[in-house]
């Protein structure tokens, strides 16, 4: 049969196929072909399974057929990419103005991370009725509009632009990705109260969200249309590293760098940093580049290397 994972751990899956869900195992030691992942499925693959013949109503992973794409995070305790979410059509950066605190450092990475995917990004701000008209986040998000990425003022609580969200992941797999608290399990609840997912309250020593999610699941929204529409829920992510499978230049995958690739002096040797001609500085300057996005660049440059 062919199934769909909708959530699961290193070697147990929940999978739904012919209309039900079952719980299923990996056949053998190894799924082939992901053998260098720190988890081999995720929510959003399409799996091969077969009845268990020694477990009644489980099943058993044969095979994962192949991806359209992958949105996955280097896992740095287990030294390997760990998978978010597979064969999605939206990624959704939620991030909140105030507890906790806007970090654009970490909505540039998702960033990154979605455009090596290859897969369309939106900056959702939830509790949006928090922000109280705050200079620097509204110069933020208007600088990642003007990069060309869709951004969303929400507030779960309140229901403001819960509308505009369900008509821009309508018909399509979308996957939220967010630190702990910033509201990803209370969207979900107000895009479908029926779901009435757990939700976690704020570390007040902290300033940082508890982790009410642990692994990624999917959820099939309420039939608002001809095409289904699904949603992943992410766990909170404190630390967002990239994960570049290929030889790919990070300043190709932030959408105002990449069109001044190879126009450096240095062409695709120069580094970005102190080489005279490199226009990429020239653009920080020009401030065609905003300054806090080169910093994510060198940081992340930093880390990559």
């Amino acid at each position: 049969m062919k199934g769909l994972v909708i959530k699961g751990s290193r070697n147990l899956f929940t999978v739904r196929a012919d209309g039900k869900e079952m719980e299923c195992r990996i056949k053998g030691k190894v799924l082939k072909g992901m053998e260098g992942f720190y988890n081999p499925l995720a929510p959003g693959d399409r799996v091969i399974v077969e009845q268990n013949p020694d477990e009644p109503g489980a099943a058993l992973v044969l095979a994962v057929e192949e991806r359209k794409n992958l949105f996955a995070r280097f896992n740095q305790k287990g030294r390997k990419p760990q998978i978010l979410a597979a064969n999605i059509d939206l990624v959704v950066c939620v991030t909140s103005p105030v507890s906790p605190p806007f970090r654009p450092r970490f909505i540039d990475r998702v960033l990154v991370q979605a455009e090596v995917s290859g897969v369309r990004a939106v900056v959702l701000c939830n509790k949006y009725d928090l922000c109280n008209g705050d200079p620097d986040l509204e110069e933020r998000l208007e600088d990642y509009r003007r990069i060309g990425y869709g951004v969303l003022r929400v507030s779960a609580k309140t229901g403001l632009g819960i509308g505009e969200l369900r008509e821009t992941a309508g018909g399509k797999t979308a996957a939220l990705i967010g630190q702990s608290g910033v509201g990803k399990s209370s969207l979900i609840n107000a895009l479908a109260p029926s779901f009435n997912l757990k939700t976690g309250a704020l570390n007040e020593k902290y300033d940082r969200g508890s982790h009410t999610t642990s692994l990624s699941v999917m959820f099939e929204l309420p039939e608002d249309g001809e095409k289904k529409s699904f949603v992943i829920d992410t766990p909170g992510i404190r630390r967002m590293v990239p994960w570049m499978p290929g030889q790919e230049e990070l300043a190709s995958c932030m959408k105002e760098f990449a069109p001044l690739v190879g126009r450096c002096s240095y062409g695709l040797s120069c580094s970005h940093r102190t080489e005279p001609g490199c226009k990429i500085l020239e653009a920080v300057s020009a401030g065609v580049i905003h300054e806090d996005r080169y910093e994510s660049f060198i940081r992340i440059q930093d880390e990559l290397e």
